[in-house]
């Protein structure tokens, strides 16, 4: 089903068809906006690839509506059923080994046989989920690399009509993308909206960090991502006339994450915030974005982490 024209703001219902009939569908969830397709068609989830310009090495995340249907998926080990009880439905994604006769498309985990699963909390997602009736794989619905969108507003400027249709559930409550987590062994492969602290206090262990240079275990771990168009420079405490000035706690900017250093208000706030900034820098002439610093503590790690690929050397995507 290829798109045409302005994308459109269909219902559930009529999402899920245009899902079942192998088109894409925008939707909101507590992290970010997702670009969904059908998860067990091939050329519905090749539209993602285009639609995003992804590397087909970065695998998608699935979204299932319960934990029932990650088990018909997935392999599960005591702790992903520790975890999934715990923080499912919730910003955690779960990278578990296939189980045989999943359906899944092989686009979808790109030649592992792994998988990332997520329940997503939120509505809308929800019945999404149940309305259609099979796994829907769903990438942030943004251009590959560039900024994550939190608002309708942002998967329509960036994806325009490569996408089919969009549902228009307001701003992301959470505005960070999921937390992923390989369970065998126990990895943290990417900081996101569930604090690492806090899965470290239900499982009562420190949980290692799988950063192995060069391979590339679940979305988001590229080392060049989430970039506005101009280049980005972090850790800035004071105005520069070439710069737009993202501000955080006592440093204030042209705007500002979280005037009191709120990090669950900066984490909603910083992918709106930089295509705010983008966008004014733009308009304005300027050479740059400059971030003031954010603690290295708790969802600071994860908006950190952001902000790192943000400001990385811009990278080829294949």
């Amino acid at each position: 089903m290829p798109a045409t024209g302005t994308p459109r703001h269909p219902g559930i219902a009529e999402a899920a068809e245009i899902l079942r009939a192998g088109g894409l569908v925008a939707f909101p969830t507590e992290t970010v906006y997702g670009l969904g397709a059908d998860a067990t068609d091939g050329r519905a989830v090749a539209r993602i690839f285009a639609a995003k310009g992804r590397p087909s090495f970065n695998p998608l995340i699935v979204h299932v509506p319960d934990a029932d249907a990650a088990r018909r998926i997935a392999v599960f080990d005591p702790v992903a059923e520790t975890l999934a009880a715990a923080f499912w439905p919730g910003p955690l994604t779960l990278v578990l080994p296939l189980r045989e006769g999943h359906g899944l498309s092989p686009l979808v985990t790109a030649g592992l046989d792994t998988v990332g699963l997520r329940v997503p909390s939120g509505e809308i997602a929800r019945a999404l989920l149940r309305s259609v009736g099979r796994p829907v794989a769903a990438p942030s619905a943004n251009p590959s690399g560039r900024i994550s969108p939190t608002r309708a507003a942002h998967v329509r400027a960036g994806l325009g009509d490569a996408v089919d249709a969009v549902l228009d559930g307001g701003p992301c409550a959470v505005g960070l993308e999921s937390t992923i987590l390989r369970t065998s062994p126990l990895a943290l492969l990417r900081a996101g909206g569930l604090a690492a602290e806090t899965i470290e206090a239900r499982l009562g262990r420190p949980l290692p960090r799988d950063e192995t240079p060069g391979r590339v275990q679940a979305p988001g771990q590229l080392a060049s991502h989430y970039a506005p168009s101009i280049p980005v420079r972090l850790d800035v405490t004071g105005h520069d006339p070439d710069a737009i000035l993202i501000g955080f706690g006592p440093v204030a900017g042209d705007v500002t994450l979280s005037a009191t250093g709120d990090l669950v208000e900066a984490a909603a706030n910083l992918f709106d915030l930089l295509h705010v900034a983008d966008a004014r820098a733009r308009a304005e002439g300027k050479a740059r974005i400059d971030l003031a610093p954010v603690p290295e503590s708790g969802l600071g790690r994860a908006i950190n982490d952001r902000l790192r690929r943000a400001a990385a050397p811009r990278i080829a995507q294949a």
